[in-house]
Parts: C-alpha cells; structure tokens; sequence
C-alpha cells in the first residue's frame, strides 16, 4: 500500500491551492478558517522539506501526491 505523505486535508488544500485559489477562498470552500489553510501548508512544507508554497506544489507533483 502506498502511504500518502500528506493527510487527505492538506492535500484537499493544495488540490486548491493548484486551482489558483486564495487562503481564504480554500477556507471557505473547506469550513475550516485562513489560519487552519496556512498550519495546513505549513505543516506539508515542513514535511516535503521545501520553502515556500510553489516549492511544495512542484513537490507533490513530483511525487505524485496531487496531479494537474
């Protein structure tokens, strides 16, 4: 079984995220509030051990974690 790196939210987040999607419009269409969408980034960032939100996205498209 192949173990995702990210949880299913973090990577609902990027989903967005990779739609051009503001923090706050990620927070409204998830219910969750802007701060909750940025520990999520933050947190996936940490993990991938990359600086900064396009680092990550080119990251898990590597990795395949999310796709285009």
């Amino acid at each position: 079984m192949n173990k995702s790196i990210l949880t299913k939210r973090e990577k609902q987040v990027f989903e967005l995220l990779i739609l051009n999607k503001t923090t706050k419009e990620i927070a409204l269409n998830l219910n969750i509030s802007e701060k909750t969408v940025r520990n999520h980034i933050s947190n996936a960032m940490q993990k991938l051990g990359v600086k900064g939100r396009a680092s990550a996205v080119v990251e898990l498209l590597r990795l395949n974690e999310i796709s285009l």
